[in-house]
């Protein structure tokens, strides 16, 4: 009985042994997940929209923001609504930045300069208070482009007749678009061409 007791104990001590000094497997590991691909199709053709009926509002605030396709600008633009409440606007690359009226050049730092135009002054129409405290050529207060892999500059141009405008330095003449949110005008700008991130 002894001695069967002794193979047994035998047995498993050495299956245990030959089973610590296996090296373990790894497990499969997961397959990395999918990127989703970056938006392609924008161009850098000019994209303007018509102000609607019932267009009447300022520009409150300009800021920024990464993602992983692109670098976004925002011209917070209260009141409007999108549809009949439309703001019009115009985005293009420019050779040069002009400020309306003056026709003064406003250089722009980056490989290519975007002009944004949104049909909304920076002030009060009926006070000619301002209610966006940029100043002409000045970069945007507020906005630190640190970090960023399309945007390289911005510049307050002008708020004359009723339209701001804002310069943009970017990179290159990368693939932008424009977008009409609530109450907001969005320029975005792709970091590449490819759609790569």
């Amino acid at each position: 009985m002894q001695t069967r007791t002794l193979y047994v104990t035998l047995a498993l001590v050495g299956a245990a042994l030959s089973t610590a000094a296996a090296p373990a497997l790894a497990a499969p590991s997961a397959a990395p997940a999918a990127t989703a691909p970056c938006p392609t199709g924008w161009g850098s053709a000019a994209k303007s929209a018509a102000s609607g009926t019932a267009a009447a509002t300022t520009v409150r605030d300009v800021r920024t923001g990464r993602h992983d396709c692109y670098d976004r600008m925002v011209v917070d633009l209260p009141g409007s609504a999108g549809g009949a409440g439309a703001v019009g606007y115009t985005v293009q690359y420019v050779d040069r930045l002009h400020q309306d009226g003056s026709g003064t050049h406003i250089p722009v730092t980056g490989g290519a300069v975007l002009e944004v135009r949104a049909a909304a002054p920076s002030y009060d129409p009926g006070t000619g208070e301002a209610t966006y405290p940029a100043r002409a050529g000045q970069p945007l207060p507020g906005v630190d482009l640190t970090g960023y892999r399309t945007f390289r500059d911005t510049r307050f141009a002008a708020s004359f007749e009723g339209d701001t405008q804002i310069g943009l330095g970017v990179r290159a003449r990368l693939p932008f678009r424009v977008l009409q949110l609530q109450d907001r005008l969005v320029v975005d700008v792709a970091h590449n061409w490819t759609g790569a991130r």
